[in-house]
């Protein structure tokens, strides 16, 4: 995701056309196939009651051929499983030190579809043990006559040879064929390696109660499982699964479903393990069968009929860390179930926190992993955003339980009806355990605002992919992305809201109950949807959901609507970036619910459903009093973009009473005109205009979006070079006061009365650097005083929520007494990874060159830090006032050792940062005499067009900040 604020314009980009004219084209033709919905294709008609949906597609391959599989390739529809019986063997023991293996023997009950002489599944990274074997045909209970020979106890179809097909496909040649309509099991033996990698079937190290331990766990989204058993490792292909596993007898085993019987066995030498088997699952796909072997302790609790177990480090259990997640999962389960009216299928949920982990959580079924930060809260945490945060990942990945694990999407394109539809309700069982949460300031913050700022480059996808479009080397990972996340909760928001939620959740239930245990795509979500609407009279639609819907989910990007209320039309095209110069034309159009009120009064729901439309109800009268406000409350996914007679009246209306317009919709206004600024729509004093209010703005998430606007963070050393800071300085001040003085009383005088305030823990930080980095009197001397006292008494705790800005201050004001001071504390025992990190930052904001010199020095000795550290120290150093040409001249005097350790990558960091101060071709020539010789021709090329196209940006950022300085000029005293 780029950078965020209004000085990062691209129009220069078009004076490198030349050099990338064949890579946009190519864009260009991608971009005009993205948001192409195919139209599913029936089931072949083979199949028979028993068997699983799985997405549709053309029909299976004759016996003899095998179709290219992989990551993105589907396999064949002859078979399809219906049972897994498998034993996993993790030959792990406490204390051992690797290399480690792990065996195991799976046998598939699958439905033949098709006559065939193959059986093709998935496997990758896995070594056969012993002969493949396929059984049957079985019998088929009750069944009338059927095709081929008749069933004999243990019959066995002679497997002729086994082969490792390219695309992780294993295929078994059989010498006989096999029939359609009758049942088989492949019966094989695997071996496979244990790695410290958090994929797949993986072994991870921690220290619990200052003891080294191990712990093996599983991670097999998306295309995983295929690395630890043999299987059809597809989410249409559902089965039921008996799993065993064999561990060491000091371990717990955990999977999917409870453990029915725990015996022991000894192997070849005589050595004993304990065997632990797990009642029959319930119908699920391969990615969400889940296993865990550890030495954890829990807490329980039991809610209607759940029993519910969170697992932890015996520690962090002892003391108290995943009290608030038991706390509030029980009452999510509870919350989701009565809302949904879709009772939960398992008897038991395990809640596992590890150690170490790839993602925050996995929604596993019956056994959901965490990272441990994702679910570990304790009474010191309470200023920060811990507990809020564990709220919603244990809500996002419950509300898989129903979106995912009960109904799962056919196949990967539709991965938002997963991801999508739970990042929704994420927050909706959030803000359920924890009131305090604002739920539509929260979600349009951290969902809506973030995805708009990334949903608008020509290259980026639609929600719903073409199944065709995803496979061969496309990788299915970088579906999991803000666009099926965020995107999808935004629309999904969008359309609660025109539906209204009692009919949504109502549609919701239909769906469920219709695809429970089985598969869909976002159109049967959608024909669930329109029978709702059938059904009633009080919510009517321009047209069709599926018409509607699609024109958010199969096309790319969104829409800008462009107003002229004189005469009340209402235009709609793509927000794209009218500073590229692009040639290419766009005629996306959306069907787009519009929610509006007229001086303060919410008015009836509009729909904008061609490229332009006149509303006469929206027409402006004279009077300056009467004004529209559109979107209100987030309600739909796109900007706005009034003309200047109401946003003069807007402007007014925020002057004299900003709480006429609802807290969202101030954020959205703001967030809104500097989009449009950015991406050449209106001037960037028409945005500036609405800052003029801000004194009287008490909300701290609408203060964050105009500083990340005004005082982007990797601005703000660049921004002190320019004659625009003290006008800045004056302006912003002048209108921070009142909210900085509000929160400072806090801090200094009763800090608790903050502990609910969730943006003051997220936001405060950046309002109070903020105000110091202007040269406010007040923080400055707030952040030397709170320091000295931490330095008077190491046992004080700085108030957590700004205690990065006054260690920070607290070094930039003080003299190199400070500094060690921070030093000392950074090396003290008991300082957190956390504390750490804060230390590290404040050690490189010394105003005292010689000090960033002795910081940069010791950052290169292997003994005082990591070796992670240095090239972090580096990027400190060189986004301070003072800093960039220490720390160049630092990476030139000791490129040798850097280049050794870091390699490419940190020069390539530096360089970017560095480009910030690049104005003249003098300081380009200056740089490219060092890369000139320490990088290869092609790297040398890259580096020269990225400091070209640097050097035209801030080119750019300099007339932007001409014209900020003028318009400052003129109101800095208004």
């Amino acid at each position: 995701m780029g950078a965020r604020g209004l000085y990062m314009g691209r129009r220069a980009a078009a004076l490198l056309a030349a050099l990338v004219l064949v890579l946009l084209a190519a864009l260009l033709t991608l971009s005009a196939l993205y948001g192409r919905c195919r139209q599913e294709a029936p089931l072949p008609s083979t199949a028979s009651p028993s068997s699983p949906s799985p997405a549709s597609r053309s029909p299976a391959a004759p016996p003899g051929t095998v179709p290219g599989a992989g990551p993105g390739h589907r396999l064949p529809l002859h078979l399809l499983p219906l049972h897994y019986d498998l034993e996993l063997w993790p030959r792990v023991r406490p204390g051992q030190a690797g290399p480690f293996v792990f065996s195991g023997q799976v046998n598939i009950t699958v439905r033949c579809r098709q006559d065939t002489d193959l059986v093709v599944l998935h496997s990758s990274g896995l070594r056969s043990r012993g002969a493949a074997a396929v059984r049957g045909p079985l019998p088929e209970p009750g069944a009338a006559a059927v095709r081929g020979p008749m069933p004999k106890p243990d019959a066995a179809v002679e497997v002729a040879g086994l082969r490792q097909e390219a695309g992780e496909v294993v295929v078994l040649e059989l010498r006989d064929r096999l029939w359609a309509g009758r049942r088989y099991i492949v019966q094989l033996s695997f071996q496979g390696r244990l790695e410290e990698d958090l994929d797949g079937l993986f072994l991870t190290r921690y220290t619990d109660q200052g003891r080294s331990s191990m712990l093996i766990a599983s991670q097999l989204e998306p295309t995983y499982a295929r690395t630890v058993f043999p299987c059809f490792d597809e989410p249409a292909m559902k089965a039921t699964f008996n799993i065993r596993i064999v561990h060491d007898p000091s371990y717990a085993a955990l999977s999917n479903m409870p453990a029915i019987d725990v015996s022991e066995m000894k192997d070849d030498n005589g050595s004993l393990w304990t065997v632990t088997t797990f009642n029959t699952s319930l119908k699920m796909s391969t990615y969400l069968t889940a296993f865990v072997i550890c030495d954890f302790d829990y807490v329980t609790r039991t809610e209607q009929g759940n029993e519910i177990r969170i697992w932890a480090r015996k520690e962090a259990v002892k003391n108290g860390c995943v009290d608030y997640a038991l706390n509030i999962t029980g009452q999510i389960f509870s919350f989701l179930e009565n809302l949904l009216n879709v009772s939960y299928p398992l008897p038991k949920t395990d809640l596992v926190a590890l150690p170490d982990f790839g993602v925050g959580g996995m929604e596993n079924w019956g056994l959901i992993t965490f990272h441990e930060s994702s679910l570990m809260y304790l009474p010191s945490d309470k200023f920060t955003s811990r507990k809020a945060l564990i709220s919603l990942i244990v809500s996002h990945e419950l509300g898989h339980q129903w979106f995912g694990n009960l109904v799962t999407m056919n196949w990967w394109n539709d991965l938002w009806l997963n991801e999508g539809l739970t990042s929704y309700f994420e927050y909706l069982g959030a803000a359920f355990v924890e009131p305090t949460l604002s739920l539509d300031e929260i979600f349009y913050d951290h969902v809506v605002q973030p995805v708009l700022r990334e949903d608008n480059e020509i290259g980026v996808r639609s929600l719903s992919e073409s199944e065709d479009k995803i496979k061969g080397s496309f990788s299915l990972m970088s579906l999991f992305d803000s666009i099926t996340y965020n995107k999808g909760a935004a629309i999904t928001w969008m359309l609660s809201g025109f539906l209204t939620e009692k009919l949504f959740i109502r549609a919701l239930t239909s769906y469920l109950k219709e695809f429970s245990f089985s598969n869909a795509n976002q159109d049967d979500l959608w024909t669930h949807i329109q029978m709702v609407v059938d059904a009633q009279d009080e919510v009517q639609l321009p047209a069709s959901i599926k018409q509607i819907m699609d024109s958010w989910t199969c096309q790319n990007g969104f829409p800008v609507l462009t107003l002229n209320l004189t005469t009340g039309t209402i235009s709609q095209e793509q927000f794209l970036n009218k500073k590229e110069n692009s040639t290419h034309s766009y005629n996306n159009t959306w069907i787009i619910p519009i929610s509006w009120m007229r001086n303060g009064s919410s008015q009836p729901l509009m729909w904008l459903d061609k490229s332009s439309k006149v509303f006469p109800e929206m027409q402006l009268s004279e009077s300056e009093y009467d004004w529209i406000l559109l979107n209100v409350n987030l309600s739909g996914y796109y900007r706005v973009n009034y003309d200047q007679l109401n946003l003069k009246r807007l402007a007014r209306l925020l002057n004299n009473d900003p709480k006429a317009i609802p807290a969202v919709s101030r954020f959205q206004l703001i967030d809104d005109l500097f989009a449009l600024t950015q991406f050449g729509y209106i001037q960037i004093e028409t945005a500036l205009e609405l800052t003029k209010y801000l004194a009287k703005e008490d909300e701290l998430f609408i203060w964050n979006v105009v500083l990340l606007n005004l005082v982007p963070e990797n601005l703000e050393s660049t921004l002190r070079n320019y004659e625009v800071y003290p006008l800045l300085k004056k302006y912003l001040l002048k209108r921070m006061l009142p909210i900085y003085h509000y929160y400072a009383g806090f801090i200094q005088q009763n800090v608790d009365a903050l502990e609910d305030d969730y943006f003051a823990k997220v936001y405060l930080e950046k309002l109070f650097a903020t105000a110091c980095w202007l040269g406010l009197q007040d923080c400055l001397n707030l952040s030397s005083e709170l320091y000295a006292k931490w330095m008077d008494n190491p046992e004080y705790k700085i108030p957590f929520l700004i205690r990065r800005t006054v260690c920070c201050y607290g070094v930039a004001l003080g003299s190199d007494k400070e500094w060690n001071f921070a030093w000392e504390m950074y090396n003290h025992s008991d300082s957190t990874k956390e504390d750490k990190d804060i230390l590290l930052s404040a050690m490189s904001c010394s105003r005292e060159s010689w000090l960033l010199y002795r910081y940069l020095q010791y950052g290169l000795s292997d003994t005082l830090f990591s070796s992670n550290c240095t090239s972090i120290m580096i990027l400190y150093v060189v986004t301070k006032d003072i800093g960039h040409r220490i720390a160049w001249e630092f990476v030139t005097e000791n490129w040798p050792l850097l280049s050794e350790r870091y390699g490419k990558e940190l020069l390539h960091d530096v360089l970017k940062v560095m480009g910030r101060f690049v104005n003249t071709d003098v300081q380009i020539q200056e740089l490219q005499v060092f890369y000139n010789a320490t990088l290869e021709e092609d790297e040398r090329v890259d580096a020269t067009l990225l400091l070209e196209f640097t050097k035209f940006e801030n080119m750019e950022r300099r007339e932007l900040l001409i014209k900020i300085a003028n318009w400052l000029q003129k109101n800095v005293d208004d």
